[in-house]
Order: C-alpha cells, then structure tokens, then sequence
C-alpha cells in the first residue's frame, strides 16, 4: 500500500513521495507533507521557470531561486509568474 500523506499544498491526503525529492531540511519536509500530485504540479511550474527565465540548474543563484519558489509554491501557495507568460488553454479532447 503506498504511503500516505496530509498534503500541505492540496490541503487533504495524498499518496506520499517515493523518496526524498531534494536534499536538505527542505527535501525532508517536502518528503513528509507533499504529496505526489502537488510534487507533479511543482515539477511542471519549475519547468516554465527555468524555460522562460533560461536558469541553469548548474547555477548556484538559480538553484537557490528555484529553491525558494519551490517552498513557496508546495507550502505558502504562491509562487513567481513570469511577465507575459499566458497558459496554453485546456483542450477538449
């Protein structure tokens, strides 16, 4: 039975991650209060970032930035926009 969790960014329970998706206090934290849904919604919003704002995961600045919008985004609910940026419209099918 997968591992379950009271996801903090959903606000209900969730099955859990797999592993420690980062490392640190931060990934711990993810680990025991995300739960995988919200970890996917995360890893997409960090994809526009780093397309739209061309960061490099090798950067340590923009590590660091990405760290920040991570914790934002999972736990405070907010998390940046990139200027401009308009979601693709959801296709009917």
């Amino acid at each position: 039975m997968p591992r379950q969790v009271y996801c903090q960014h959903h606000k209900r329970d969730a099955e859990g991650l797999d592993f420690v998706p980062w490392p640190g206090e931060l990934g711990k934290r993810v680990y025991a209060n995300i739960g995988k849904p919200a970890w996917e919604a995360w890893l997409a919003h960090q994809t526009m970032l780093i397309n739209e704002n061309r960061l490099s995961p090798m950067d340590p600045k923009h590590r660091a930035f990405l760290e920040e919008q991570m914790e934002k985004f999972l736990f405070e609910g907010e998390a940046a926009r990139v200027a401009g940026y308009v979601p693709p419209e959801p296709s009917d099918g």
